[in-house]
């Protein structure tokens, strides 16, 4: 391939990687979205009910973490789905699913009462009805953005487009911040608490029908087409991503491996490869992050922060995690994932074991924000956008889909126990008395170490490896020892 091609070839690659992030970016607009309202949720659902304190929290939290539900079951069957109709159908089903959750959240009466009626505080059960249905989008996007992005890159630069996702995601996140509070400044308390909630939610119309529309333009991924025994729709799409040389000899890579003995059921090719694959998932959350970005406004009003400087400071958590998810995205490619993430994992123990000893001898000066940002910086350089490239990139192709699914959402349920677990953990009064709020940190530290290990040991490098290549590793020809004993040396 000349250099001409070799350039237009990747640029051609990189739009489609920024179309598909934009399930990404949706992926954090969706589940950052909802921080903005809580107050005016509970005050427009919640307070006309006239419940007891216990239920209308226990309805509150119902309400917020709805959307976590519809994330489990769109990961799950993202993969039967995507194995049938392909990645891009499915994909734009996500977008529609993004525009009509992001509609239906903000006039969830529409269709039952009058819009902007003094019935339409009734109309909770439709409200978590649409948060479901985007939590499904998201769940879908998680799976589907990065399993697309790695079907159509080069080797070589495959964990730094990979990676442009979870740039996506922490970007969506930042974005939403601003836009919830810019909303905020064009009314008083209680001009959010009747309308300005709904515009929060109604601006993530614009990017998701800006998201659906682009989906027509890009082509189907090539591994699909060939797992589908659409041999010259492949031929095509990877002479248009490669140049029709390296098309060739990827098409015959991918035929070859599909041309391997197995079924295509999900253990066609052992066990290892799926415990792997949910044991990343399900490390990347038990390791805290959502904890401490869900919470962070309460971490550090714990260490004494009013409310407008844990505000400041949350921002700047968030800027840390664009800043070295930016990191990840140019070192990803150069270094290795396994590097990354075992460096990564250890710098959080680290961080986290810190941070839970400045609470528990109160030292909550400066220290503090320094453990929370050092915490931040090693996972968005790791287990933030790198695990989603492990992912992406280590279950064979007959078998990818179906097995990203299942690992995307064991990882969904993981974020909701974790998330669930850390305010038991954190306003329990005896582990307050004995820890001072110090005591859960320790416990995502002891994860973080576990994490490392876990890589160290079971985990293969994927670094400038073809997809077909990685293939080779869970071959149900070689036993189980030679498997890890191989994963060990890579």
């Amino acid at each position: 391939m000349t250099n001409q091609q070799d350039n237009q070839s990747s640029g051609y690659i990189t739009l489609l990687t920024l179309v598909a992030a934009l399930g990404g970016m949706l992926f954090g607009w969706d589940t950052a979205v909802i921080s903005g309202t809580v107050s005016s949720l509970d005050a427009f659902f919640i307070a006309p009910l006239g419940l007891a304190e216990y239920e209308a929290n226990s309805l509150l939290g119902t309400l917020v973490s709805s959307a976590l539900i519809g994330c489990v079951i769109g990961g799950a069957i993202a993969g039967v789905l995507s194995q049938k109709y392909g990645r891009k159908k499915m994909l734009i089903v996500s977008a529609a699913l993004f525009f009509i959750s992001a509609l239906g959240s903000a006039i969830p009466e529409m269709g039952f009462y009058a819009i902007g009626s003094s019935e339409a505080n009734q109309a909770l059960p439709q409200f978590i009805f649409y948060r479901i249905l985007g939590g499904v989008g998201v769940g879908m996007a998680s799976m589907l953005s990065p399993l697309y992005i790695a079907e159509i890159a080069p080797a070589k630069i495959r964990g730094r487009l990979v990676s442009f996702n979870q740039m996506a995601i922490v970007t969506g996140i930042i974005v939403v911040y601003f836009v919830n509070y810019l909303i905020a400044l064009q009314g008083g308390e209680s001009w959010i608490q009747t309308l300005g909630w709904r515009y929060m939610f109604a601006s993530e119309m614009l990017p998701a029908a800006l998201f659906f529309f682009l989906l027509f333009t890009v082509p189907e991924s090539p591994r699909w087409h060939a797992i589908n025994g659409h041999d010259k729709e492949a031929r095509n799409t990877l002479a248009k991503l490669h140049g029709p040389k390296e098309a060739e000899l990827e098409f015959s890579e991918i035929k070859e491996s599909l041309s391997h003995h197995t079924s295509g059921k999900l253990f066609s090719f052992g066990l290892m490869v799926l415990v792997v694959g949910i044991l990343l998932s399900m490390f990347q959350q038990l390791i805290g992050i959502n904890a401490v970005l869900y919470y962070a406004p309460e971490i550090f009003k714990n260490m004494g922060s009013g409310t407008n400087a844990a505000m400041l400071q949350t921002i700047i958590v968030g800027a840390f995690n664009v800043i070295f998810t930016l990191v990840a995205i140019f070192t990803v490619d150069k270094f290795g994932r396994k590097p990354l993430m075992i460096i990564g994992a250890l710098g959080m123990c680290v961080a986290m074991t810190a941070l839970g000893f400045s609470f528990y001898t109160e030292s909550m000066g400066i220290s503090v924000l320094i453990a929370m940002l050092a915490y931040v910086a090693f996972f968005s350089l790791s287990w933030g956008p790198v695990c989603w490239v492990l992912l992406s990139e280590i279950f064979p192709n007959k078998i990818r889909s179906l097995a990203m699914s299942v690992a995307v959402a064991a990882q969904w349920i993981t974020n909701y126990l974790v998330s669930w677990s850390f305010p038991l953990m954190n306003n329990n009064t005896y582990l307050t008395e004995q820890f001072n709020h110090g005591f859960a940190y320790w416990i995502y530290g002891g994860m973080s170490l576990l994490a490392a290990l876990f890589v160290w040991k079971f985990v293969p490098e994927t670094k400038g490896k073809s997809l077909e290549e990685m293939e080779k590793l869970w071959d149900n020809d070689t036993s189980s020892e030679n498997v890890v004993a191989k994963k060990s040396l890579a």
